[in-house]
């Protein structure tokens, strides 16, 4: 009975350790903290959009093949992945949505719900994910380690400025990485869904199912999802390089800066895809 009493105190003592004292305090420290994190990030993007159109000619034959790096990082060493989530979208969502509409008999507007569900939202959003678990937090650690060691004030000794060799490549390399990902991803599901779709036995011909496509499809959405694609790398990149460069790190804070970059991605990716909803919306 006394150890069950004690059991239970110790813990009502940890819930009391974890939750706040003033409720008050508590939410004002977390928008005080969203406060600066929003400012830290908005001047290190405006840093680095300034280096990269203030030094864009600058050291060419250096700047190229680590662009082309990160571009085979975030890119090329993704497309096999890439490939098998855009089978899977097409088995799991896409096959199913065409078999339904298929048996309620509105295969009219498959066309229709292809482009809103994968072209205009799943396709961009899971690449962007993709590419933020696989590159953006290789981002982060290989920074982090880079400035809790000291190679980034070697760099600054040696005349180099790390946003230039550092971060502009990167930024670069998962913009045009994400875009072409994304493309791959698209095409991948409704490839696959039609395919599963008609392993189903569905009655719709491959030359109507693409013409349905083709004409669901408008200029609009070729230039959104370009825009999309682009600003989610923008996004990824800035702040995963701003996690793991512009603030002195130690290398037991490495862990806890990745954390916080994959979170705050994820919340500002969700929240320019909420942007272009309503974008769709208005248009």
């Amino acid at each position: 009975m006394a150890l069950a009493e004690s059991r239970e105190s110790s813990t009502a003592r940890q819930w009391r350790v974890l939750l706040p004292r003033s409720y008050v305090n508590f939410f004002g420290r977390r928008i005080v903290e969203f406060i600066q994190t929003v400012h830290g990030l908005g001047a290190f993007a405006l840093i680095a959009l300034g280096v990269l159109v203030s030094k864009g000619h600058t050291a060419r034959k250096l700047i190229f093949p680590l662009i082309l790096q990160q571009l085979a990082v975030s890119g090329l060493r993704l497309l096999p992945m890439i490939l098998f989530l855009s089978i899977a979208l097409g088995l799991v969502i896409i096959g199913q949505t065409v078999s339904l509409l298929t048996r309620v008999g509105v295969n009219t507007l498959l066309g229709t719900v292809m482009v809103t569900v994968v072209v205009r939202e799943l396709g961009p959003l899971l690449t962007a994910l993709l590419l933020l678990a696989r590159s953006g937090t290789a981002n982060v650690i290989e920074l982090g380690t880079s400035r809790a060691t000291g190679e980034v004030e070697a760099l600054e000794v040696l005349g180099i400025d790390p946003i230039h060799y550092l971060v502009v490549p990167r930024l670069l390399g998962m913009s045009v990485g994400l875009f072409a990902l994304t493309v791959y991803m698209i095409l991948g599901a409704l490839v696959s869904g039609y395919a599963w779709a008609f392993l189903q036995d569905v009655p719709i011909q491959p030359g109507d199912y693409f013409r349905q496509l083709a004409a669901a499809l408008t200029g609009l959405d070729f230039v959104l999802l370009a825009l999309k694609t682009l600003f989610f790398g923008l996004i990824i990149s800035v702040v995963t390089c701003y996690y793991g460069l512009a603030q002195p790190l130690q290398m037991q804070d490495v862990s806890r800066a990745t954390v916080r970059a994959v979170a705050q991605s994820v919340v500002g990716c969700v929240l320019l895809d909420a942007l272009f909803i309503v974008i769709y919306l208005v248009a």
